[in-house]
């Protein structure tokens, strides 16, 4: 049996349906067996086709400039360690 953390590192090419026949018979055993990661893939799957169904927008460039600056500096700290 695969382990949780098997499951999800394998979560995002399941949904994709690009897995391989026997790894994804493997993949719909573990979720019919495991509730955390069944709950897991459903939310994932639900999230997935309600961000498919949003129209796309642009955030304001102030907002842009700020978030870019954010994650340069979360970047600079993490590079600094």
């Amino acid at each position: 049996m695969l382990t949780c953390k098997e499951f999800l590192a394998e979560l995002s090419d399941f949904l994709d349906e690009k897995t391989d026949i026997e790894i994804r018979a493997k993949l719909e055993k573990h979720i019919a067996e495991c509730p955390n990661c069944w709950v897991i893939c459903d939310t994932t799957k639900k999230t997935i086709s309600v961000y498919k169904g949003m129209k796309t927008c642009s955030i304001p460039d102030d907002v842009h400039s700020r978030l870019m600056a954010a994650m340069e500096r979360k970047i600079a700290a993490k590079s600094a360690k």
